[in-house]
C-alpha cells in the first residue's frame, strides 16, 4: 500500500505544471537522512525541510529582529518574522495559481532570512566593516542551515531549498522556478509592508508616492500586491520563468527606488543605525580577544574556524534584544546596592 508521502508525489505529476519542480526529483540532501519511524510516510522530502525551519531556533528568533525599524516601540511594525511569513503568503499564493510546487516555496520562503543579523541592514553593514566585506546575509543563511542549527549539526535540507535560500536575492538566479519565485514574493512583501510601517511612523504618507505609480500600481496596500502578484500569474502561466509585465516591473522598481530615496536612508527611520553599527563592532571585537566567553557551539567552532569567522557567527544570531542586553552587561556599570541593603 503506497504512503501518503507517495500518493502526494503522484499527485504532483498529475497537477504540477511541466516547469515545476518534482519532489520525486530532487537532487536529496548532503548527508542520507536515516528515518526508521515512519516518518516519511506521510512527508514528502520538502515538507520536512519547512519542518525542519519552523521549528529551528533560528527562525524563532527571527520574531525579535529589525526589519526597518530598529526595535519600534509599536506593536504593529514589521519584524523579520511577520517579514517571513508575508513572504511565504505571497510565495504560496504565486505557486498555487502556476501550479509549481507549493512544498518547496514554502521552505525556501521560511527559510530564506534566518540569517539575517540583528539591526536589520545596519547588522548586516557592521559585518562587513569588522569582519569580511563580502558578508552578506543570504550567505550567512546558508551558514545557518548547514552548519550552526542543532547544535552544529545543521538542518541538512534538501540541495533545492538551500539553492532557493542562497539565491533569493541579489542579480543571483535560483535553479528552480520556485526559488526564483520567492525572490519576487519577498521584493512584493518588503515594498508594501514597508510603505505600510513608514506611513504609521510618520515618515511618509501615501499621497507622497508619484502619482504615475498609484495609478499603476493601485492606492492601497492590498491594491498594490494584488496588481504586482496577478501580472506575475497573467506573464507567467505555463511558462519556463517567473516576471511581471514590463509596464508593473517598472513601477515597482521605481517604487522601490522611491524608497530607497525616502525611507530606508531616512535620518529620521534610520536615527539609531550609527548606535547599533557600533554597538556590534565593539562586541565583535570584545569575543575576538575574549572567545572563550561565548556559547559552547562557537567555541567548539573556533578550534577549526577562525575565530572572527565563529564571532561573526555568535553576533549574527543575535537579536536586537540580546545584542544589546549583552553590550550593557559588558559596558554598563551596575549601580552598587551593597550586600545588606534592600
Amino acid at each position: 500500500m503506497a504512503s501518503l508521502a507517495d500518493t502526494y508525489m503522484e499527485h504532483e505529476k498529475v497537477w504540477l505544471s511541466p516547469y515545476a519542480m518534482l519532489t520525486a526529483n530532487t537532487r536529496g540532501r548532503k548527508e542520507p537522512s536515516l528515518v526508521d519511524d515512519g516518518r516519511t510516510e506521510y512527508r514528502t522530502e520538502y515538507q520536512r525541510d519547512r519542518d525542519r525551519i519552523i521549528h529551528s531556533q533560528s527562525f524563532r528568533r527571527l520574531m525579535n529582529k529589525t526589519q526597518v525599524f530598529l526595535a519600534p516601540a509599536g506593536d504593529h511594525y514589521r519584524t523579520r518574522l511577520t517579514h517571513t511569513l508575508e513572504v511565504t503568503q505571497i510565495a504560496r499564493t504565486l505557486a498555487r495559481a502556476l501550479r509549481l510546487n507549493e512544498d518547496l516555496t514554502e521552505a525556501i520562503a521560511l527559510g530564506h532570512d534566518l540569517g539575517h543579523t540583528p539591526f536589520g541592514h545596519a547588522g548586516e553593514q557592521a559585518m562587513q566593516e569588522c569582519y569580511d566585506p563580502q558578508f552578506a546575509h543570504y550567505k550567512q543563511s546558508i551558514r545557518v542551515v548547514d552548519h550552526l542549527e542543532k547544535n552544529g549539526r545543521g538542518l541538512n535540507l534538501t540541495w533545492e531549498v538551500r539553492n532557493g535560500i542562497v539565491n533569493h536575492t541579489g542579480d543571483s538566479r535560483a535553479a528552480t522556478l520556485e526559488g526564483l519565485l520567492v525572490k519576487f514574493a519577498d521584493r512584493i512583501a518588503y515594498i508594501n509592508h514597508d510603505i505600510d510601517d513608514a506611513c504609521r511612523a510618520g515618515i511618509m504618507q501615501i499621497s507622497d508616492i508619484p502619482a504615475e505609480l498609484r495609478e499603476v500600481l493601485g492606492e492601497t496596500h492590498s491594491g498594490r500586491i494584488n496588481t504586482m502578484v496577478t501580472s506575475i500569474i497573467r506573464c507567467s502561466q505555463d511558462q519556463n520563468d517567473i516576471q511581471m509585465a514590463p509596464k508593473v516591473q517598472e513601477a515597482t522598481m521605481k517604487l522601490r527606488a522611491f524608497l530607497f530615496e525616502n525611507v530606508y536612508t531616512n535620518p529620521v527611520a534610520k536615527s539609531q543605525e550609527i548606535k547599533s553599527r557600533a554597538l556590534l563592532i565593539k562586541l565583535f571585537d570584545h569575543y575576538v580577544s575574549h572567545p572563550d566567553a561565548m556559547p559552547a557551539l562557537y567555541r567548539r567552532l573556533a578550534e577549526r574556524e577562525p575565530v572572527e569567522r565563529c564571532v561573526c557567527d555568535f553576533l549574527s544570531g543575535m537579536t536586537d534584544r540580546y545584542a544589546i542586553e549583552t553590550y550593557n552587561e559588558l559596558n554598563v556599570p551596575r549601580v552598587w546596592r551593597g550586600l545588606n541593603m534592600n
